[in-house]
C-alpha cells in the first residue's frame, strides 16, 4: 500500500500524470486529502469526476492515536520546519500505518522517517 499525497491526485485528475487503473488498489488516503482533492472541485460536473477518482483509492481511518501523533508533530516541527496541520495529519497517518508517501512536496516531509515515493 502508497499512501498518495492530494497533488499526485490533483496532477492525476488534470491528467499532468498517468497512472495504470491498477494501481489505484494500492492506493490509500485518509479524510484530510479527501477534503482537501473535493475542495479544488470547481462544479458538479468536476465534483462528480473527483468523486470517480477517490472511490478507487481506500479511505484509512484517523482515529485519536493519528491526532495525537499529530499534535506532536506540531509541537516539534511547526517553528522548525514550518509544519502544518494538514502535513502533520498525512505524516502521523503515514507513520501510525507504516506507509510510504507519494508526494511531490517531499521538503514538507523529508525531516521524518517516511519513505518518500
Amino acid at each position: 500500500m502508497i499512501f498518495v499525497d492530494t497533488c499526485i491526485l490533483i496532477d492525476y485528475s488534470k491528467e499532468k500524470l498517468h497512472i495504470e487503473e491498477n494501481k489505484f488498489n494500492t492506493f490509500c488516503i485518509n479524510s484530510i486529502v479527501h477534503l482537501e482533492f473535493l475542495a479544488g472541485a470547481l462544479n458538479k460536473r468536476e465534483l462528480k469526476k473527483l468523486n470517480k477518482i477517490l472511490a478507487k483509492c481506500q479511505l484509512l481511518d484517523t482515529d485519536q492515536d493519528i491526532m495525537n501523533l499529530s499534535v506532536n508533530l506540531l509541537n516539534q516541527y511547526k517553528l522548525s520546519h514550518g509544519m502544518g496541520i494538514y502535513d502533520a495529519i498525512i505524516a502521523s497517518t503515514c507513520l501510525i500505518y507504516d506507509l510510504p508517501l507519494w508526494t511531490h512536496n517531499k521538503k514538507d516531509f523529508k525531516f521524518l522517517d517516511i519513505e518518500l515515493v
